[in-house]
């Protein structure tokens, strides 16, 4: 068992990394790091032997967001429109955040999972994405082998259909990212419908905390001309639109004119064109990123008039 301080801090990102997945909340995830650490702590303080620490560290931070997903079982039953998750920078300076970026850490792949229930997720995770064999899961989450099996198979099965695919090409999807980032600043809803897919989903996430469309948009000219309408009213507004990166894939980060950040706009690429894009504008989702703004009070403020060209020199 790790005794030092430094040594139990090595276990904080591998235990992140499974809370996370599992709640798709930074805030709730370092919750659970927090409590697993405690007990990792009191553990090594009594002098007690572990001979695989980093098996224990995942049992501890499994069953903690397993507890954590059932409490909150009835709040997210009842979320006001669409769940996405918070967003996770990719340029986070917490060591315990700075985990493996993969497809299974984007904000796509996490509104997918929240399908599954605690253990279905708990299970799904651990094989899919840890590599964890089925005796060992099976203690984790207190099955046994035959149950995670058949688990395994119906998690696959029930979001085998919404599961987005990852098929990437770096070079061409960076080129691509860059026409859809140019586009939405123009607010050209000709060039934004040419780099989204023909079936693609825009979702938004205000948790009735925050203006959004509570139901998901389909298709490429609905999803092009209201990122356009976003795009003229929050330049109405002046709001600062800043290129970044989270979850391991192309961001926007919508500030206020004070550089509060009022919204995460998260865009997913396949086959070539923008399929999924999410935008995050729930105040407590990003309240982990800085000072958040008021979006209501920005939209309900006067806005100034474009100056009138007859009248400039």
């Amino acid at each position: 068992m790790p005794a030092s301080t430094a040594e139990l801090g090595q276990l904080r990102p591998l235990m992140f990394s499974i809370a996370y997945r599992m709640l798709g909340s930074v805030t709730e995830a370092e919750d659970v790091v927090q409590d697993a650490y405690v007990r990792l702590h009191e553990r090594a303080i009594a002098g007690d032997v572990i001979e695989r620490p980093e098996a224990y560290a995942s049992t501890v931070a499994t069953r903690l967001a397993i507890d954590a997903l059932r409490s909150a079982k009835r709040s997210r039953e009842v979320y006001t429109g669409t769940w996405l998750p918070e967003p996770l920078p990719d340029d986070d300076a917490d060591p315990a955040h700075r985990i493996e970026r993969d497809e299974t850490l984007s904000f796509a792949f996490l509104a997918v999972i929240e399908r599954l229930g605690p253990v279905e997720r708990a299970v799904f995770l651990l094989r899919e994405v840890f590599d964890v064999d089925y005796a060992a899961i099976a203690t984790i989450v207190e099955r046994d082998e035959a149950a995670c099996r058949q688990i395994m198979h119906r998690a696959r099965e029930r979001i085998a259909d919404g599961r987005p695919r990852f098929e990437a090409d770096a070079t061409r999807d960076a080129a691509l990212v860059d026409s859809f980032f140019a586009a939405l600043q123009a607010g050209d809803v000709d060039s934004l419908a040419g780099v989204l897919a023909d079936d693609v989903v825009f979702y938004a996430d205000g948790g009735d905390k925050a203006p959004a469309v509570r139901h998901p948009l389909l298709g490429a000219v609905a999803a092009a001309r209201f990122l356009a309408g976003l795009a003229r009213r929050g330049e109405g507004m002046g709001v600062h639109l800043e290129r970044t990166s989270a979850n391991g894939e192309a961001a926007l980060r919508v500030s206020a004119p004070d550089g509060a950040t009022l919204s995460v706009l998260m865009v997913h690429v396949d086959g070539g064109r923008v399929s999924v894009v999410g935008n995050q504008l729930n105040p407590e989702k990003l309240r982990h990123l800085g000072p958040v703004g008021d979006l209501d009070a920005l939209m309900s403020a006067p806005q100034e008039a474009p100056p009138d060209p007859s009248h400039q020199g």
